[in-house]
């Protein structure tokens, strides 16, 4: 166990802090903050998380935990509540929350609970929709600049995360560097 998963399992009593589930917790970074933390991070099940990263598979019932968890008094508890919230359009449960300006702002960061005309949405070089934690392959040499070494044309990049104020941009670890790579030169893999 790692010290900041330490410290979150004593901060949480070792259950998820949104659903109260036991099992299966992981340390989980409330994006676009990428610093595991105790200000930035929560602990949660591996499924609350795969369905974070994969909206289409959202399942209601997992998450009911949310009209607790918003009360929390930690600030990523919060904001990853709002995030929900918005995403399962529970304007009741989110017209009672209260996130002063940095905390509504830091919530708002990955257009969670935007129309989707004024979302970012991150697309492959198909147009296949990319989300955090997907693996993609390269599907051109790139110079990588200031690394002095060049990303071969096939090579997999996986648990990618999105820049979520540009739809173009991806991050990843290639030949052990973390770089940012342009969408339109990677295809995602199932």
């Amino acid at each position: 166990m790692t010290p900041i998963e330490k410290k979150l399992h004593d901060r949480s009593g070792g259950v998820c802090e949104i659903s109260g589930a036991t099992e299966a917790l992981q340390v989980y970074t409330v994006a676009p903050r990428a610093t595991e933390s105790l200000e930035n991070s929560l602990l949660l099940t591996q499924k609350l998380i795969d369905q974070i990263n994969h909206p289409e598979t959202t399942n209601p019932n997992d998450w009911r935990g949310l009209s607790d968890s918003m009360w929390n008094e930690h600030l990523p508890v919060q904001v990853l509540s709002w995030r929900m919230l918005a995403r399962l359009k529970n304007h009741d449960l989110l017209e009672m929350m209260y996130l002063d300006e940095d905390a509504l702002e830091w919530a708002k960061a990955t257009g969670e609970g935007e129309d989707e005309e004024g979302k970012i949405i991150h697309k492959d070089c198909n147009g296949n929709i990319l989300n955090d934690g997907d693996s993609v392959v390269l599907i051109k040499d790139l110079d990588v600049k200031g690394a002095n070494f060049t990303a071969k044309r096939g090579a997999a990049v996986h648990n990618i995360k999105l820049v979520w104020d540009n739809a173009d941009q991806i991050e990843g670890r290639v030949e052990g560097q973390y770089i940012v790579i342009l969408t339109q030169y990677v295809k995602k893999t199932k």
